[in-house]
């Protein structure tokens, strides 16, 4: 948005995201990202009354505006219908969706379906391009946003040889069903090298509290998941600090490879959150650092192999094997390559320029 303004100043928006995108808009975008962010098919459900009121007020609030550009940012649920019914009933000049959905991972079928209702797509993968391309669709790869953010971000520290970063996700209900396998696992980890530490990187407020009633419950009833471990409210701060990590899939997956910490990744969600998800998913990899690079360069430890043993031992592995560190973060150089260098934003405000004024 920012980089869009620097193109064009009298621009306005309209809509709804977090509170960044309200910070940049004004009085006329609305912050909404609490309510929004849902994990997992029952949370959706759950709320889908909610869903459905929001989705026939932006519907509205498009057509009472008529903009020049509706563009669509991630949140595939949401957008995707969204996008058909503008197309079906014609409100919307442009329909440009910014931040692919992963259609490519659960259902590579709906791509030509996009094709019909979207008049751009920005990815920030580079293999993306070329799939939605052969159907169609007007596509073009931006570079990843995380690139120019994260660079701005870089310490020049060492890494702490005892010091383990805990990265349980950004969102209360992923932290309940992770965070505590993964304290399990540093308490055995602990128990084979006393002189490690650990920290736990929260996003809020709200988390922190979360973890320390957690902590309070595991110390008076379960003493196995107990470990001692210090909060740090930057995640990037640790990932650079840390000698190594665990981390809940999504965004952090890659911030971790582009600074370089190797990790093991873990994640679990509600059974039947997991068994809708295993129908429909279609790629062999869950972190996205092994979908780019098209193989197991992370070690994956999901759900019911979401075990503390398992993950404990290959969390060792990365500790004492250097040769196994090593390619890991060889790994990850090659892929922080391949996302671009800086510029995304620049990069995806002049084309979606340009498509306006197509």
């Amino acid at each position: 948005m920012r980089s869009l303004r620097a193109l064009q100043p009298d621009l306005q928006f309209v809509g709804r995201g977090g509170p960044q995108m309200k910070q940049n808009a004004g009085t006329q975008f609305n912050d909404w990202i609490d309510n929004a962010a849902v994990v997992g098919l029952w949370e959706v459900v759950r709320k889908y009354g909610y869903f459905r009121k929001q989705f026939r007020d932006v519907l509205d609030r498009i057509d009472a505006v008529k903009p020049d550009a509706v563009v669509l940012i991630d949140y595939p649920g949401f957008n995707l219908r969204l996008a058909r019914a503008l197309h079906r009933q014609g409100i919307a000049r442009k329909i440009i969706y910014y931040i692919s959905p992963q259609v490519w991972a659960w259902n590579s079928g709906r791509i030509k379906e996009m094709a019909r209702h979207l008049d751009l797509m920005l990815c920030i993968f580079p293999f993306e391009a070329e799939l939605y391309n052969k159907s169609g669709l007007r596509t073009k790869f931006v570079g990843h946003p995380m690139i120019e953010r994260l660079r701005a971000r870089k310490l020049d520290i060492s890494r702490d040889p005892n010091l383990i970063g805990l990265f349980p996700g950004s969102r209360q209900r992923e932290v309940e069903k992770i965070f505590p396998v993964m304290s399990e696992a540093a308490n055995k980890l602990r128990a084979a090298k006393p002189n490690l530490r650990f920290e736990v990187s929260v996003a809020s407020q709200q988390l922190s509290d979360c973890i320390r009633k957690m902590s309070q419950r595991f110390r008076a009833v379960d003493h196995r998941k107990y470990v001692d471990a210090a909060l740090s409210y930057r995640a990037t701060d640790l990932m650079q600090r840390s000698s190594t990590g665990m981390v809940a899939s999504g965004s952090a997956t890659l911030e971790a490879a582009y600074f370089e910490m190797p990790f093991v990744l873990v994640y679990k969600v509600s059974w039947p959150t997991y068994v809708a998800g295993r129908a429909v998913v279609k790629v062999k990899h869950l972190g996205m650092p092994n979908v780019l690079a098209g193989k197991e360069i992370v070690p994956e430890f999901i759900q019911h192999r979401a075990k503390s043993d398992a993950i404990a031992a290959g969390t060792l592995r990365l500790i004492d094997n250097q040769q196994a560190r090593q390619k890991m973060m060889s790994d990850f150089d090659s892929i922080i390559r391949s996302l671009g260098g800086s510029g995304a934003s620049d990069n995806a405000a002049a084309a979606i320029i340009e498509e306006i004024s197509r």
